[in-house]
């Protein structure tokens, strides 16, 4: 085992493909006894002004060390030197578990997390290229003759000034109609014409206080006089009348006074107001939604919209693809003159041109950065640093390349490369090979996932690592002992490369005619009864085909048998204007073969740590069950709700059963600190006192799945469950792991062994975005080897992907491009492999070509 160098000789480590020196002085950032979460005493050293990747199958610990240690200890310095009063509120975090740290820089973190769901955030708002477009606009814009000058502020939608007064800056209206209210007209009120009326006792309720008001509640809707009709909808008076309730049930209730709600007036403060998810969906079925008449959703005021530049609004510019709005501006930032326009453009074009070299040159500035998948967001801050000026920095970074197509990785590795020139440091934590293969140092943790994990298996130069054979990453960035992409299927006959031919498909299912975002009246066919990939660069048009479109087919095909919500009640939670995508699409054929639907996304599992893996699974139900069946808990009258922590009773009355208490910081990002009382633990003194074997259920909570599966084998109910998370490579995780704590590909799992340990009936079609984020090619494999064991059970399984390997091991492929947003949203190439592989017009043709070869395994091609 190997455990990095002394410091001496600096310049004769690096990678393969060449070294930097590291200077004279004591180049490295030395780490010595780190024991956060699994890390057993790590000593570390890792050199500056270089690339180095920390890499190890999920759950080793390179997290805890990337992050939990090296970053948190440079937060930690940092607040020191901040004002009392924040070190006051601060403290509660903690520090790292580390004996020392040496030669550590001040430390920028970019992470892979998902912005809060607001439609006011945008690619724009992110970079601060509004900024300087709205300055662009008040400063060098054409204005109506006659017309004032705005200041910058006008033009921008999230502001009071710029806003349109219509829709205040939103661009969209929500509206509701008769028809939409009442679907059925030939029903009576008391049958429940106004459908959007709420169920049970209110809506009830609202029927007596009609019949009160004097309404004919017995008559069919269309025979009611037009006046009163649109009154009973939208009227926005509230009477308050005695309602006298008539015998129901064999009950007389007392006569009271009751407040009337019309029915567009409660459908429209439910979608506002209501803080639960599945009364805003139900509010939203009764509801039309269309661009704002005032502005033509272009979310700004008449005087903003009549300013242009280079002939065009400003509503305009935000919505082009930054490769577009990059050659408009180029003229202007090119020209000889040093005047506004041309100073402002040339900043504009400068940051533009980093962003389209980071692979995001189809996205428009108004995109909404809840739309973005977590690669997408982190590469917008990460190009947001290279134009900062900072230097004598280490920046850590969780998987830069997440959600990059092969073709876009080399660019990353470019804008990498000068943020190391400009004289700062990286830190990053990788999966993807071709990062690996270019790191200057690599630092391997392993050798397994929880307590196997948690040691620095080995510390240096790229190269060095194929002498260390305890680690997992040496086989994939080594090709050793490799059979084919995932390494470890059997190969068929007459198979020499250990691929086995791809498997028929039992049926097609056709869509016709699809348009939505860069989709434009495609024609998509997706085989049945195989395993389905679909490729294509960043911003191609997959997940808006797979993941909106199709799913939102099948949806609606199957009703309430079981599916999953159409994807509009997400899309408007993350500020997408609430639509079915389904109506987008012209003909289906071939969705009678479908029986269900399993939508298995990144999203997270739950906002806060009240939601864990135990509880999302539903196995803590038996394990609650268990503890209230001991002997002990009977002598005391506990029931099995006694056990929850999301009720009165047993839970600590201090965090009321969460285990942390939020820290809300000024000027800072809010955080959770462990609950003074408990300790964590969740529970009170009470219900602590009950064991079970030993143990209490905090215990249980603490416990790993691996070490849970164990303790809980006699428990049917619940190893079922804990069987599966082992299944898809989860038993390094606690049971009580807050949501908060779980990377998107965790999550993603978590979703999938919940499915797997349920009984499938029908035939099942299984959608996955980007299933391998996060993944190391080890863990790929274990995930791949359930995904296809659904497809040997008939099932079909469609997955959004960019890793080669799993692209290459598919039945069937689908990809879109040729490029990413306007020039994408057209199938390339279909087929199998081989056939995708060869085809000129595509460019995942020469990566999965390298794949297929055996020259890349999971990584695509270099180069």
């Amino acid at each position: 085992m190997t455990n990095g160098a002394d410091g001496r000789g600096g310049t004769e480590t690096g990678s393969a493909e060449g070294s930097r020196g590291f200077g004279a002085h004591d180049p490295f950032l030395r780490v010595r006894g780190a024991r956060e979460n699994n890390l057993r005493g790590v000593d570390v050293d890792v050199p500056r002004d270089a690339l180095v990747v920390v890499t190890g199958v999920s759950g080793s610990g390179k997290s805890s060390l990337a992050f939990g240690t090296i970053y948190a200890e440079a937060q930690r310095r940092y607040f020191e030197s901040v004002a009392p009063y924040a070190r006051r509120l601060i403290h509660q975090v903690g520090a790292p578990k580390v004996e020392e740290i040496t030669g550590l820089p001040p430390a920028v973190a970019l992470e892979q997390r998902r912005s809060a769901p607001t439609s006011r955030s945008s690619v724009g708002t992110v970079t601060t290229l509004s900024n300087s477009l709205r300055m662009l606009f008040s400063r060098a814009g054409t204005y109506p003759p006659g017309a004032t000058r705005l200041d910058s502020d006008s033009f921008s939608p999230n502001t009071a000034v710029g806003a349109c007064p219509r829709c205040h800056g939103l661009g969209v209206v929500h509206d509701v109609t008769e028809e939409s209210l009442v679907p059925d007209q030939d029903l009576t009120i008391r049958q429940g014409a106004i459908a959007s009326w709420p169920g049970a006792w209110q809506g009830k309720n609202l029927r007596d206080i009609l019949d009160a008001l004097g309404h004919d509640v017995d008559r069919p809707w269309r025979e009611l006089p037009r006046r009163d009709r649109e009154w009973i909808l939208f009227t926005d008076e509230q009477p308050v009348v005695t309602v006298h309730p008539v015998r129901e049930a064999h009950r007389i209730t007392r006569p009271y006074q009751g407040t009337y709600t019309s029915a567009k007036r409660y459908v429209l403060k439910t979608f506002a107001d209501s803080k639960s998810t599945a009364l805003r969906e139900r509010a939203a079925r009764f509801m039309t939604s269309g661009p704002c008449p005032a502005c033509g959703g272009r979310r700004l005021g008449p005087g903003a919209l009549a300013v242009t530049f280079a002939g065009h609004d400003i509503a305009d510019l935000t919505a082009l693809p930054l490769d577009r709005l990059a050659a408009l501006l180029r003229p202007t930032a090119e020209g000889p003159g040093d005047g506004v326009a041309e100073t402002i453009t040339r900043d504009l074009l400068a940051r533009i041109e980093v962003l389209a070299e980071l692979g995001l040159g189809y996205l428009g500035m108004d995109r909404p950065t809840p739309t973005l998948s977590a690669g997408e967001l982190q590469r917008l801050r990460l190009a947001t640093q290279l134009r900062s000026g900072l230097f004598g920095v280490v920046y850590v970074l969780d998987e830069p390349s997440a959600g990059l197509h092969p073709a876009d990785t080399a660019p990353l590795l470019g804008v990498l490369e000068r943020l190391i020139q400009a004289g700062n440091s990286l830190l990053v934590v990788e999966h993807d090979l071709d990062v690996m293969r270019r790191a200057d140092w690599i630092v391997d943790v392993g050798p397994g996932a929880g307590e196997q994990g948690g040691h620095v298996l080995h510390s240096g130069s790229v190269a060095e690592l194929a002498h260390v054979r305890e680690s997992r990453t040496r086989r994939f960035l080594f090709g050793e002992g490799d059979a084919g992409p995932l390494g470890e299927r059997d190969a068929g006959p007459g198979e020499p490369d250990g691929r086995r031919e791809p498997r028929r498909p039992t049926g097609w299912l056709a869509l016709g005619g699809i348009t939505l975002h860069n989709l434009r009246d495609l024609d998509a066919r997706f085989p049945l009864g195989v395993f389905t990939a679909v490729t294509g660069v960043s911003g191609s048009g997959k997940s808006t085909l797979v993941s909106r479109v199709l799913a939102d087919v099948i949806a609606e095909h199957l009703g309430d048998r079981g599916a999953p919500a159409p994807a509009a009640a997400e899309a408007e939670e993350d500020g997408e204007e609430a639509e079915l995508t389904y109506r987008h699409v012209g003909t289906v054929e071939g969705i009678e073969a479908v029986g269900r639907l399993v939508r298995v996304d990144q999203k997270p599992i739950g906002r806060t740590p009240r939601s864990n893996l135990a509880t999302y699974t539903g196995l803590f139900d038996a394990v609650r069950k268990l503890y209230a069946s001991t002997d002990e808990a009977k002598a005391r009258g506990y029931t099995a709700s006694r056990f929850s922590f999301n009720v009165p009773g047993g839970r600590c009355g201090t965090c009321q059963g969460e285990g942390f208490i939020a820290v809300e910081l000024l000027f800072l990002p809010g955080t959770y600190a462990p609950c003074p009382t408990c300790g964590g633990a969740r529970y009170n003194p009470d219900t602590l006192a009950v064991t079970h074997r030993g143990a209490t259920i905090a215990d249980v909570l603490g416990m790993t799945v691996d070490t849970a599966a164990d303790f809980l084998a006699d428990v049917p109910a619940a190893s079922r469950g804990l069987r599966t998370l082992r299944d898809v490579g989860l038993g390094y995780l606690r049971l009580g792991q807050p949501a908060t704590e779980l990377s998107g590909g965790e999550a993603q799992r978590i979703k999938l062994a919940t499915e797997l340990q349920r009984i499938r009936r029908g035939h099942t079609v299984y959608l996955l975005d980007e299933p391998t984020t996060g993944l190391h090619p080890a863990d790929t494999e274990v995930l791949m080897r359930q995904l296809h064991g659904l497809v040997d059970a008939g099932d079909s399984v469609i997955v959004v992907e960019h890793d080669m390997a799993v692209v290459a091991d598919a039945d069937w492929v689908v990809d879109l491009g040729p490029g990413g947003g306007d020039e994408g949203g057209r199938v390339v190439a279909q087929g199998t492999p081989r056939e995708v592989a060869q085809s000129p017009d595509s460019r995942t043709a020469p990566y999965l070509r390298e794949c297929l070869r055996g020259g890349a395994t999971g990584g695509g091609a270099t180069g």
